[in-house]
């Protein structure tokens, strides 16, 4: 039985000699292209962040699920919205754990208006992440104070498939890693990135989240350096699709210094989930042109816009929520929701009847499979 695989110390950031620029060259005018034309597309989209906030919340889901979270983008929103009462403890927490992740993505974007990525921020932001979840026992917000592995459950360090940087060396090593992360001087950013993720998760800086933690560094990183206008690039779906090699493409870095291989999985990653995510959404963009067509058409509301709006940036939702939040006045809300409920084509689908005191709670299943990429309603 081979032992563990052991991090790469002293070997991080590889000098440039050391990667074979002939086989990454290849890759990075197609990854640099798609990502010019899918954030042209999101910058021409009026109100993005709420357009394609369905998008958001499935890259939480998949990011979660590498971890081993089992819950689909519908069920975290039935949940959101209140439809939990027959929902297991387990899956509650999973929920929380893709919700804290959009919370924890979006300070991070905010965040970097004003200041730069860091190991601060991602501390703070790895708090939110594991606010009041499963990790709230392991130090959300605060680095590890000794040394972690990676393996089955209950494993022992000589059992475990990857060990992290020592804990001695972890504050060096977080250095090193913010000092290349801030180098304007690299000679592409794309590979800059693909080993920024790398180390980061080689350096396994927490006890828990370091995965979600280390993929959201992803968008954030390309946000920083201008090659996206918004933090709206998501990757998970490609990692989560290719998860074995995933892992072992970071592993054989440590193992064999395999840096090149591991730039050129991350590059391909990164053209594959750029033509997807522009793809679905060039999809909600026309769902969207034509429910601000029909929706008008069959209600005959000044108020149509805004009840399209709403229902993009809140796909499931309790019936209160809509007539207290959609900015319509009450009675002409109440109408509207009967209106796109009811019939024999309705855009809205009840997911749970209202009963007593217990409103019902609608969803918008066209803009559901999208998101998910599956017909899940």
């Amino acid at each position: 039985m081979t032992g563990p695989v052991h991090y790469h110390l002293g070997q991080f950031p590889p000098a440039s000699e050391q990667l074979d620029w002939p086989r990454l060259v290849p890759l990075i005018g197609p990854a640099n292209a798609a990502l010019a034309r899918y954030d042209g597309l999101v910058a021409a989209i009026p109100n993005a962040s709420v357009l394609l906030s369905p998008l958001t919340t499935q890259e939480a889901v998949l990011s979660s699920k590498i971890e081993g979270t089992n819950v689909t983008m519908g069920e975290v929103l039935e949940i959101e919205a209140g439809a939990d009462g027959d929902v297991d403890q387990p899956k509650r927490d999973d929920a929380e754990e893709v919700l804290n992740y959009r919370v924890a993505l979006s300070f991070a974007a905010n965040a970097l208006e004003e200041r730069p990525l860091s190991p601060h921020l991602l501390r703070e932001a790895h708090a939110l992440l594991l606010q009041g979840v499963r990790g709230r026992d392991t130090n959300p917000g605060a680095f590890r104070d000794e040394q972690n592995w990676i393996g089955p459950q209950g494993c022992t360090i000589d059992q475990a498939s990857f060990v992290p940087i020592p804990q001695e060396h972890l504050h060096s090593g977080l250095d090193t890693w913010a000092a290349y992360t801030a180098d304007r001087g690299q000679p592409d950013p794309l590979v800059q990135l693909a080993l920024i993720h790398l180390e980061f998760e080689a350096l396994h800086p927490f006890k828990d989240g370091n995965g979600r933690l280390g993929r959201m560094i992803i968008p954030l990183f390309l946000m920083q350096r201008g090659v996206l206008s918004s933090p709206s690039f998501y990757m998970s779906g490609y990692l989560e699709g290719r998860r074995e090699e995933y892992v072992e493409r970071m592993r054989a870095v440590s193992r064999t210094g395999a840096w090149t291989d591991w730039c050129s999985f991350f590059l391909e990653g990164l053209i594959e989930q750029a033509h997807q995510n522009q793809d679905r959404a060039q999809q909600i963009i026309a769902l969207n042109t034509r429910m601000q067509r029909e929706v008008a058409e069959r209600t005959h509301s000044q108020f149509a816009g805004l009840a399209v709006d709403f229902i993009f940036s809140r796909p499931v939702f309790p019936t209160p929520v809509f007539v207290e939040n959609s900015g319509i006045p009450r009675e002409s809300a109440q109408r509207l929701l009967r209106l796109l409920r009811d019939g024999d084509d309705p855009i809205l689908r009840t997911i749970r009847p209202g009963s007593g005191r217990r409103p019902a709670i609608l969803a918008f299943p066209e803009l559901l499979n999208i998101a998910e990429g599956r017909n899940v309603l």
